[in-house]
């Protein structure tokens, strides 16, 4: 069977390596001169640096388990994590339940309530009474109006922009549920994995066994459109790097780009699937990642509940990581996640670092500018979708209506978040599903 991927990401490479490791042949499109989507890396003092902060969950059993068969597995370290929680001018530890009791900005009453509702939500096998609840209504109700609004409101603000109010309560219950599962130990203390070449060298590696069963990878190819006859979907434009547009045909497409890409992609689908593609919203990734000469904090993960400050998160990835990998520099992470529209999105790299450097000074006053040896800014469009209530009933099926034809895009990961475990998952589940129909 030949099977054309739109997408060299994680879930694209993750099709291509299932179906080409069981005899098919897979043909892999890639826009960008390089691979990996959201996991790409960049080089950095000696040292390969994704280009938005990624770790693994211990529940991260795909990809741990992907990295093994690609022969990486001794590269996959487990490291303890430190949180930390900024609000009212100060950092708080944030890792475990007894950081929650120290948690000073809420009434002691308060962080009991929190912390019981926290403990029941890790309890919850099921997420299906959460479907048609906001997270806000919930929370609010559960946790109390003040445990919301300081610690979960500025949160949802941060990640969701305007629509934080709209988000539904699956979404909080996975990231509780998530964290929980990486926490070990007596302390709770919480593990995060990271391959120490970095994601790069595992999608360096995937392209390579992809390669070595028969399949191909381009990058910096552009797919035009994708070509239905007959009701399939079987054919579609390519343009290679310096080359003309030409038609290819195949057995199965699978496309893994952003729902708002894939229908320009395609011809017009029936109303109840096309309206489930065109509803779905996206928020875009401005990141800006600073190296330095010197540690920032000295947390991995730092939530901020500040609506003053204009960023989310602050993610320093050396101390987590040996900043030896990286000439012995220090890596810190300014996360956010505007619309397109948004200034915030439109502003340079210039433009955000005269932005960002006053509020880091908020967080660590001995900060100064002249710490920053250089910084990378990267935005990543399409990458995170809103999840609001009753999100299941509107995510389109992998098989479209064209036969031949698959969707696999982070829209379709749910009840969990986007992240490379679960796009490894989808990208395995689909090439998996296209070799059954073909066998049927």
């Amino acid at each position: 069977m030949r099977v054309g991927i739109i997408g060299g990401g994680v879930a694209g490479l993750a099709a291509a390596y299932q179906l080409t490791k069981e005899g098919h042949f897979a043909e892999v499109f890639e826009v960008a001169p390089f691979l990996g989507g959201q996991a790409s890396t960049f080089d950095v003092f000696g040292g390969r640096l994704e280009r938005g902060y990624h770790h693994l969950f211990v529940s991260d059993t795909d990809m741990t388990e992907l990295i093994g068969e690609l022969g990486l597995g001794d590269r996959l370290a487990w490291l303890e994590s430190s949180v930390g929680f900024y609000h009212g001018g100060k950092v708080w530890d944030f890792a475990s339940p007894m950081d929650l009791l120290r948690f000073k900005p809420l009434p002691f009453l308060d962080r009991i309530r929190v912390g019981l509702w926290t403990f029941i939500l890790q309890k919850t096998k099921s997420y299906g009474k959460f479907e048609n609840i906001t997270a806000k209504e919930w929370l609010s109700r559960r946790m109390g109006q003040r445990g919301y609004e300081v610690i979960w409101e500025p949160l949802l603000r941060g990640k969701f922009g305007e629509y934080y109010d709209k988000i539904g309560m699956t979404w909080i219950w996975n990231k509780v549920t998530l964290r929980v599962a990486s926490r070990k130990g007596a302390g709770q203390k919480e593990y995060l994995g990271y391959p120490m070449g970095s994601f790069g060298e595992v999608i360096e590696v995937l392209a390579e066994r992809i390669a070595q069963q028969g399949g191909v990878v381009h990058t910096s190819a552009s797919v035009t459109q994708i070509v239905e006859s007959d009701g399939a979907g079987t054919a579609m434009d390519v343009k290679l790097e310096g080359g003309e547009s030409e038609r290819r045909e195949y057995d199965a497409i699978i496309a893994t780009t952003p729902s708002y890409v894939f229908t320009r992609l395609v011809p017009p689908m029936p109303p109840d699937y096309q309206s489930k593609l065109e509803d779905v919203k996206y928020l875009s990734a401005v990141l800006m990642v600073l190296v330095m000469d010197r540690p920032f904090t000295n947390k991995y993960w730092m939530n901020i509940a500040d609506p003053g400050m204009p960023f989310v998160a602050l993610i320093e990835h050396t101390n987590l990581i040996d900043r030896e990998l990286y000439g012995g520099k220090h890596i810190l992470y300014i996360s956010n996640y505007p619309s397109r529209d948004s200034e915030l999105y439109q502003k340079s790299g210039d433009e955000l670092m005269d932005l960002f450097v006053p509020h880091l000074k908020k967080i660590n006053p001995d900060f100064q500018r002249s710490w920053v040896i250089e910084y990378h800014h990267h935005r990543v469009d399409g990458a995170q979708p809103i999840v609001g209530t009753n999100y299941e009933a509107g995510i389109p099926d992998h098989r479209t209506p064209l036969k031949g034809l698959y969707l696999a895009n982070t829209t379709q990961i749910y009840p969990e978040d986007r992240g490379t475990n679960y796009s490894v998952r989808m990208g395995r589940k689909v090439a998996r599903m296209v070799m059954d129909d073909a066998a049927a």
